[in-house]
């Protein structure tokens, strides 16, 4: 019987984080993925059904109104999310940039060196900007501008919902994310083994390429 991709890439995400998990005995962060968005534009399309699609793969995905809980603290849950999740996925859309809270999680993702996965909704990399009316002191301002930068140089998915699949861009980064679990997870077992013998020399880390889809 043949397993398909997804169900593939999920055996062998498991095998390897029990494998280094059990090496370090860390305690699991509260989420593998955290899903940055504006709730306006994505959250009841491409926000929510990649949440479900990741938790059917037993992963944690982090998506405030699935995962906070009345009493939560807001910037306290957030913050510790990002700290402890190891890849972000980033929903890029027209009202994105209005948004104090995406442009702060973008920010922290990119101070915390994440491994960060656009998804450019209705909008071009090109237009990303801080506009005027967000109200930030000026290092919040080069916060944001930075991290901005930073996500227009990062390849990622394309998203026009006029005449694009949703189905197809949320199951393609379904399978980016998992992929870039186990290639975070086979980087953190190296570097354990490398750490764990002082005489052998670390082996360099081959970064991977990423393809830009559009849909």
């Amino acid at each position: 019987m043949h397993r398909s991709p997804a169900l593939k890439f999920q055996s062998r995400l498991f095998s390897n984080r029990s494998k280094t998990q059990l090496a370090r005995r860390v305690i699991k962060p509260t989420c593998d993925v955290f899903l940055n968005h504006r709730g306006i534009d994505t959250k009841r399309t491409i926000a929510t059904l990649l949440y479900d699609y990741l938790s059917r793969f037993n992963l944690r995905p982090f998506l405030d109104n699935k995962t906070m809980k009345p009493g939560d603290k807001l910037f306290e849950k957030i913050d510790g999310a990002i700290h402890g999740c190891k890849v972000g996925v980033a929903m890029f859309s027209p009202n994105y940039c209005q948004s104090y809270f995406c442009l702060h999680e973008l920010a922290l993702f990119m101070e915390t060196k994440k491994k960060v996965i656009p998804i450019f909704c209705d909008i071009k990399p090109s237009q990303l900007r801080v506009p005027r009316n967000v109200i930030c002191d000026k290092k919040d301002l080069r916060r944001f501008n930075w991290a901005l930068d930073e996500a227009k140089n990062t390849v990622g998915l394309t998203f026009d919902s006029s005449k694009g699949n949703l189905s197809e861009v949320v199951t393609s980064a379904t399978e980016i994310v998992i992929k870039s679990l186990i290639e975070l997870d086979n980087e953190e077992s190296l570097m354990y083994t490398n750490f764990g013998s002082p005489n052998k020399t670390p082996v360099p880390m081959v970064p991977t390429k990423s393809i830009m889809k559009e849909y």
